[in-house]
C-alpha cells in the first residue's frame, strides 16, 4: 500500500504531466487546494505538500490569497556584474534615437509590444466616468479653479498620507503634487542636482530618468544591477566613498524593465548609506502596488530619517493616465520643489485631484490593483512562455516581481536596434535594450510590453519576433565563422 509520501509525488508527477503536456498553460490557476483534497480523495496536508514538490521543481508559484498558478518556463538572466567594474560616469546622448523609436512605435496597426501602458479593459474607465460626474455635481467650482501657488487638493494629500501609513507616518506638508511621476521627476532632480553633476542608476534603467538626466546636461553613473535583488548596494557604496555621485534616481520595486525589487535589508542599508554622505535619492514608486508580492513592498523612504528620499508616484498606470496626476513626498526638499514646481507649470488639476481622491476614498482602488495585478501575472508568465518557446535557446527572460514588462536578453551578436527596424517593416513594435542604458550597453537585449490580453495576434508576432531572431543570430554567426546551437 503506498505511504503518504508515494501519494503527494504521485499527485505531483501527475499534475507536473498536465502542465509539460499544456493542459495548464503558464499563467492559469490550478484547482484549489480543498477541491484536489475532494476530487483526489487525498487530505489537505498531501495535496500541500505536492504543490511546494511543484514548487520546488519550478513548475508552480504561490500567490498570496489567490492560490497556485503555472510558472512560465523560465530561463534566468545571468547574474550581477561584480560590484567594482563600475564604469566612469557619461554624458547621455539617446533622446533623438529614442524620439525615432517611439514615433515609429505609434503607428496604430502595429502589434503594440512597446509603450508600457495598461490597456483600457484593465482600467476602471466606468468607475472614473462615475466618479468624475459626482465630483462635478458636488464642486463644480473644481472646473473653473486656477491657483498660482496652491497646487494640492487637500482631499488627495490626506488620501496619499492615509495610504502611507502602512510603511511611514509621513508629514503632509512634503507633499508636492505634479502632472505626473515623469513631472515630479523632473523637479526632483533640478531641486537637488546642476548640470555637470553625476546621477548614480542602474543598468538596465527607465529610459525616461535618461532623458530627464540629459535633458538637464548631467551625467549617468550606471550601476551593477541583478536581475532579482537590483542596483548592487556595494557598489553604490564604492561609488559615494569615491565622490563619483551627487544624486541617484533608482525604481526599488518593480524596476523597469528588468521587474526585480530591491530587499529590505538594501533599501534600510541604501537608506543609511545616502544619511552617511547626505545623497539625496529620487525614488520612483509608480509601480509599487503592482507587485505581486504577499504584502506591498515598502519604498526606500520608509528607511529614511535624513530627508534624503524623494518619492515620485501616480495613479497613472492603475486608474487612469489622463488625470495627469502624480505627487512627489520630498522630504528636506519640499520647498525647493514646490517653487520649481509653481514657476515651471503651475497648479495640477484640482478637479482631477478630488476625482483621484474620491476614488481612493473607499475600496474601489484597493479591489482594482488587486484585479490588475493577478491579470499581469499571468499575462507576464504568457509571454514569457511564448518567448522561451520562440526564440534562440540562447536567449534569456526577467522573472518579474511586479509591473507588466519583461525584458530579453538575446545572443550576443543580435543588435536590438536593427531586429527593431525589421520588425517594424512587419508590423511588430518593441523597446530595443541601447534606450535603457547611458553608455550603450544591453545592444542584445529588448523589452516587451505584457499588458494586452493574449490573442492570435500578438501569439503570431511573437513567433515571427522569435524568427526573426534566429534569422539574424545565425547570419552573424555565419560571418563570423561562430556557431549556434538549435533551439
Amino acid at each position: 500500500m503506498p505511504t503518504s509520501l508515494n501519494l503527494y509525488e504521485q499527485l505531483a508527477n501527475e499534475l507536473g504531466g498536465l502542465i509539460v503536456g499544456r493542459v495548464f498553460a503558464p499563467g492559469d490557476r490550478l484547482p484549489s487546494i480543498r477541491h484536489l483534497a475532494q476530487q483526489k480523495r487525498l487530505s489537505i496536508s498531501t495535496v500541500m505538500q505536492a504543490l511546494r514538490l511543484l514548487e520546488d521543481r519550478g513548475l508552480v508559484e504561490a500567490r498570496p490569497q489567490a492560490g497556485y498558478y503555472v510558472r512560465h518556463r523560465a530561463r534566468p538572466l545571468v547574474a550581477v556584474a561584480d560590484a567594482g567594474q563600475l564604469r566612469a560616469p557619461a554624458y547621455i546622448g539617446i533622446n533623438n534615437l529614442l524620439m525615432r523609436v517611439l514615433k515609429a512605435n505609434e503607428e496604430s496597426s502595429l502589434v503594440q509590444l512597446g509603450s508600457a501602458w495598461p490597456p483600457d479593459e484593465l482600467l476602471p474607465i466606468k468607475r472614473v466616468q462615475k466618479t468624475v460626474a459626482t465630483v462635478a455635481r458636488r464642486q463644480p467650482l473644481l472646473l473653473s479653479r486656477v491657483s498660482c501657488y496652491q497646487t494640492n487638493e487637500p482631499g488627495f494629500v490626506r488620501q496619499i498620507t492615509r495610504r502611507a501609513l502602512d510603511w511611514s507616518r509621513i508629514d503632509p506638508a512634503e507633499i508636492v503634487v505634479t502632472g505626473s511621476c515623469s513631472e515630479a521627476m523632473s523637479l526632483c532632480l533640478r531641486a537637488v542636482a546642476k548640470p555637470g553633476d553625476t546621477i548614480a542608476i542602474e543598468s538596465a534603467t527607465y529610459f525616461v530618468l535618461l532623458q530627464l538626466i540629459e535633458s538637464l546636461g548631467m551625467k549617468a553613473l550606471e550601476i551593477p544591477t541583478d536581475p532579482k535583488t537590483g542596483p548592487s548596494i556595494d557598489a553604490l557604496e564604492l561609488a559615494m566613498d569615491a565622490g563619483l555621485v551627487q544624486a541617484c534616481m533608482l525604481v526599488p520595486n518593480a524596476s523597469n524593465p528588468l521587474g526585480c525589487i530591491m530587499p529590505d535589508e538594501n533599501k534600510r542599508r541604501l537608506a543609511g548609506l545616502l544619511a552617511r554622505h547626505n545623497i539625496p535619492l529620487i525614488e520612483d514608486d509608480i509601480y509599487g502596488d503592482l507587485c505581486f508580492t504577499a504584502q506591498r513592498p515598502w519604498p526606500v523612504k520608509a528607511y529614511d530619517s535624513s530627508g534624503n528620499v524623494l518619492l515620485c508616484s501616480s495613479f497613472s498606470k492603475a486608474v487612469t493616465p489622463a488625470a495627469r496626476v502624480g505627487y512627489v513626498l520630498a522630504g528636506r526638499f519640499a520647498q525647493e520643489v514646490a517653487v520649481l514646481k509653481m514657476v515651471s507649470s503651475g497648479a495640477t488639476s484640482h478637479f482631477f485631484q478630488a476625482v483621484l481622491a474620491d476614488f481612493l476614498t473607499g475600496s474601489s482602488y484597493d479591489i482594482q490593483v488587486r484585479k490588475m495585478r493577478r491579470a499581469l501575472a499571468q499575462r507576464i508568465a504568457r509571454m514569457a512562455d511564448a518567448v522561451c518557446a520562440a526564440f534562440p535557446e540562447e536567449c534569456s527572460v526577467s522573472a518579474p516581481q511586479g509591473g507588466f514588462v519583461l525584458w530579453v536578453q538575446m545572443p550576443p551578436q543580435v543588435d536590438a536596434l536593427a531586429l527593431h527596424q525589421r520588425a517594424i517593416a512587419e508590423g511588430i513594435a518593441f523597446m530595443p535594450g541601447q534606450l535603457f542604458s547611458a553608455s550603450g550597453k544591453h545592444v542584445n537585449c529588448l523589452r516587451l510590453n505584457c499588458a494586452n490580453p493574449w490573442t492570435a495576434e500578438i501569439e503570431r508576432a511573437i513567433a515571427r519576433l522569435g524568427q526573426m531572431v534566429h534569422e539574424q543570430a545565425a547570419l552573424c554567426g555565419a560571418r563570423s565563422g561562430g556557431l549556434l546551437r538549435r533551439a
